[in-house]
């Protein structure tokens, strides 16, 4: 089964769970599982066409290269791929993986195994929580924040979102809309202000009317840009000296489209700031979504959500179990 947004979200109190989940939503082809699937299907088909080469009742040296070229094709990563096809070897030289079915089970096992160990939800347990959300242009990140904004609403959470992004003019712009869609209020200033103090107000903003949580977006910076990246660095160092800790959460947004570019923007931003987790988005555009491996295991960072479609409820909380089931399948 797959999380509910309230399991997700650390620190709810007596906020209303999700309605009750109806059994049919659960099958493989309904529901949250149904857009799962419907997501990775480009991935899943590719990895298919790679693996149907494999004679599974002769699992030898050359088995195990063509595992080996259909993960690194599927950008799961060279590390990744080294420890999943070792796995992999170690159980059929055991006599545990016979055939086709057991191969499949045997490899989706590995892949779960690949993610990195943490915490999976979003801390909004303080007063206010304060979300930092941190990613390249074209990532959906402005996207991302309306939607983890819309969940939070339903859940009873009262949200204010920071227009922190103020080098684009457009991106305020597109900020205030979701607020609008999401009733959530938006604190912004003229295009090209100071973002540390946008985000300042909005702290401050929080703290008169009660609120319970801060979605601070910011400038969507190329990694490169080291100025930019500085005033990143800028925009935390704000936030902690307003609430000692926050933020709570800072969340990097990566496209799964740009493959190994997405695990360098990654890396690259932790060195910026102490990224919590990672929101993997438009993993329904790419036949390489074992992206989604490569980050978490190279990076120890989890991926707290997963994008595969426009509507709010294809933005969902990851599950590792679902995800590999979902990429590989007999």
């Amino acid at each position: 089964m797959t999380k509910s947004w309230h399991e997700v979200f650390k620190g709810l109190g007596d906020a209303a769970p999700e309605p009750a989940v109806a059994p049919e939503a659960l099958d493989k082809k309904s529901g949250w599982l149904k857009r799962l699937r419907k997501g990775l299907a480009k991935s899943r088909q590719a990895m298919g066409q790679q693996l149907s080469a494999i004679m599974f009742d002769k699992l030898d040296a050359e088995v195990w290269e063509q595992l080996e070229e259909t993960l690194i094709y599927a950008d799961c990563g060279v590390a990744s791929t080294v420890a999943v096809v070792e796995q992999m070897e170690q159980a059929a030289n055991q006599g545990k993986i016979r055939d086709k079915d057991q191969f499949y089970a045997f490899l989706q096992q590995s892949l779960v195994g690949m993610f990195a160990a943490g915490d999976y939800q979003i801390d909004v347990s303080h007063q206010p929580s304060v979300i930092m959300v941190v990613g390249v242009n074209g990532t959906g990140k402005t996207t991302t924040i309306g939607k983890i904004a819309f969940h939070l609403k339903r859940e009873g959470k009262s949200v204010l979102l920071a227009a922190a992004d103020t080098f684009r003019a457009a991106a305020i712009d597109q900020l205030v809309e979701w607020g609008k869609r999401t009733d959530c209020p938006v604190i912004r200033q003229e295009h090209g202000s100071d973002p540390g103090a946008v985000v300042f107000d909005a702290i401050a903003a929080a703290r008169s009317r009660g609120g319970d949580v801060v979605i601070a977006d910011t400038a969507g910076r190329l990694h490169t840009q080291v100025p930019l990246m500085e005033e990143l660095k800028k925009i935390h160092r704000v936030i902690a000296k307003q609430i000692p800790g926050a933020p709570h959460e800072t969340l990097l947004t990566v496209d799964a489209t740009t493959g190994q570019n997405g695990l360098t923007q990654a890396r690259l931003f932790g060195e910026a700031v102490d990224v919590s987790g990672i929101v993997l988005t438009k993993l329904d555009g790419t036949a390489k979504g074992g992206i989604a491996v490569a980050i978490s295991h190279e990076l120890g960072l989890p991926i707290k959500l997963l994008g595969v479609g426009e509507q709010m409820e294809d933005l969902r909380p990851f599950d590792p179990a679902g995800f590999a089931e979902a990429l590989v399948e007999a």
